[in-house]
């Protein structure tokens, strides 16, 4: 079974006939490693949407089909129904999200999505969630983790250097170390070449050494491109999955 997550800061009108389209690839992907199988995996389509208004498209492909309604009364049995789960995080609050039964990292990576883009009081709006970050940093590899969880602060938000290394502080040197990490590099190296800097030490901690074409991707984007590579980082489990 696979989950199939797609970020979303803007609503796109075609939503569902792209989800199918890479539900397909998927699909082909298994077929090429399983030549002799006579049955496809499942696979859960959801998109995850952050942006500020609601989301206002179809989740349903047969909703996407130009029929008049007694055509498609008459066509219906025959066309795809496909649709997605989707988690309109405009319109859900900080009390709602703390509410679901998440771990820490996917608990903060919606919080994140939601808040920080263009955030320039995201560092003291985390202090109240501060027993969550620091339960990221207490499991297995949360050190790498909350490094991520940083990286995207430092690409998407307006946060003061200094505010954001404090909420760092707080929470125990193990944080402050990781923000060390990422927040000289981007500061120091300028703002878009700086941001560029941070994805790539960002991929590098998440996936280890990278092909010599990713960081040659990254220096030649668009800082809106790059703002949405790291917004898929936070959760991809694979390069691919990155720059799909």
């Amino acid at each position: 079974m696979y989950l199939l997550a797609e970020h979303q800061s803007s609503t796109d009108p075609l939503m569902a006939f792209r989800m199918l389209r890479y539900v397909t690839r998927i699909w082909d992907r298994y077929l090429e490693e399983h030549p002799r199988t006579r049955r496809l995996p499942a696979v859960i389509p959801l998109v995850v949407h952050h942006g500020r208004g609601r989301w206002a498209s179809p989740v349903q492909l047969l909703d996407l089909i130009d029929l008049t309604p007694a055509a498609r009364a008459d066509m219906e049995a025959y066309l795809p129904r496909f649709g997605y789960l989707l988690d309109d995080l405009a319109g859900t609050d900080g009390a709602q999200l703390r509410n679901r039964e998440l771990t820490p990292p996917a608990l903060i990576t919606l919080l994140l999505l939601k808040t920080a883009p263009g955030n320039p009081r995201i560092p003291a709006e985390l202090r109240s969630w501060a027993d969550q970050l620091r339960a990221v940093l207490d499991q297995a590899d949360g050190g790498e983790a909350f490094i991520a969880l940083l990286t995207y602060i430092e690409l998407v938000s307006e946060a003061p250097a200094s505010e954001l290394r404090d909420l760092a502080a707080s929470l125990g040197p193990d944080a402050e170390e990781a923000y060390m990490t990422t927040a000289e590099m981007l500061r120091t190296e300028g703002r878009a070449e700086g941001r560029a800097e941070a994805l790539v030490e960002m991929l590098t901690v998440k996936f280890g050494p990278l092909p010599k074409s990713v960081p040659n991707t990254v220096h030649a984007a668009s800082i809106d491109q790059i703002k949405a590579w790291a917004a898929r980082a936070v959760t991809a489990e694979t390069l691919d999955q990155v720059f799909s």
